[in-house]
């Protein structure tokens, strides 16, 4: 699986603090209830480790297996984690990509946040039953699926802006559809200095396959629940699955 947030990874902090803020309320209230007995909670793309600091207050005790596949981002999350006293025991952060990476024998729930889209349908499938195998009785399957439900042209967008220092960033987001479901997103980050003046400007492109609670679910084999309300391209869809 390709690395997509390396390229990115500077400037990843600003954005996971505003996936924090729309996505946490969900995701804490989805793992609502899941028994951390039943087994590890396993949270596929961590990220910098914002997710999985929701996790850990959402279920106490619960032991997470943080899954990371690029080196940058991960450096990030096991630093989060090693600096955290109340985490660093309960956190096992490895280096695997869905949808192969080794999975505990039972799972008490999974966090799949920023992943799914990037899978074609039959390794979203393929992911979705190894999960589901592995899934204990009562246990939920949390997936953030990005705001756009069905394909269309999205015009170069300023998602976010941000000063941080003497320098402001902004964050832009354009797609554009290569088929049926699958879209083509180019995001750019500007860095501005004084006045506004370019100081410079990181660009990457990744495809993203369309999705909503309904279509994931089918081809999940679960039910599925939305428990967060429709958003913008920033602004992701949760859901919840369960047997």
């Amino acid at each position: 699986m390709r690395d997509y947030y390396s390229p990115m990874a500077e400037f990843y902090e600003i954005v996971a603090a505003r996936q924090v803020a729309s996505s946490g309320p969900p995701l804490v209230a989805a793992l609502t209830g899941v028994d951390p007995a039943a087994g590890p909670i396993v949270e596929i793309g961590a990220g910098t480790g914002r997710v999985t600091e929701v996790i850990a207050a959402a279920v106490p005790r619960a032991r997470i297996v943080a899954a990371e596949p690029s080196a940058l981002m991960r450096a990030v999350l096991t630093s989060r984690i090693a600096a955290l006293p109340d985490l660093s025991p309960r956190v096992t952060v490895i280096d695997g990509a869905a949808p192969d990476l080794d999975l505990p024998d039972t799972i008490a729930a999974a966090v799949v946040f920023g992943v799914a889209g990037h899978l074609a349908p039959p390794a979203r499938r393929a992911l979705w039953r190894r999960l589901r195998e592995r899934l204990a009785p009562d246990g939920v399957i949390v997936v953030e699926l990005m705001g756009v439900r069905a394909t269309r042209v999205i015009p170069p967008t300023l998602q976010i802006q941000e000063r941080v220092g003497r320098q402001t960033y902004e964050w832009w987001v354009s797609g554009t559809p290569r088929g049926p479901d699958l879209m083509r997103f180019t995001t750019t980050w500007k860095v501005l200095g004084q006045g506004d003046q370019p100081v410079r400007e990181v660009t990457d492109s990744y495809d993203w396959y369309t999705l909503d609670t309904d279509r994931l679910a089918a081809e999940a084999e679960l039910t599925g629940r939305r428990i967060s309300r429709l958003g913008s391209t920033i602004l992701p869809e949760i859901a919840a699955l369960s047997r």
